[in-house]
């Protein structure tokens, strides 16, 4: 799957709520969700980023995904922010 963009990235917002006000400021070029974080959670980000025109990456792993943000924690939720 695609951590490495993740981790290459120059700035991230990292958790669902943090993730949901990027993607309502239209702030974000793609949105990362874990395949094994809670569904009641990740369905509104879903939601949102398709309501906003935003791609989402699904990966598997919140713990992978939270090690790609650079976080000793699981993160069930990341967005790439746009540059600039």
């Amino acid at each position: 799957m695609s951590y490495e963009k993740v981790e290459r990235a120059k700035e991230l917002t990292i958790g669902v709520k943090q993730t949901m006000k990027a993607v309502e400021q239209q702030q974000v070029e793609a949105v990362y969700i874990a395949a094994d974080a809670d569904k009641r959670l990740t369905q509104k980000v879903e939601l949102l980023c398709k309501e906003k025109g935003v791609p989402v990456i699904r990966v598997e792993s919140m713990r992978r995904l939270g090690k790609a943000c650079g976080i000793e924690v699981g993160a069930a939720t990341a967005a790439i922010k746009k540059s600039g």
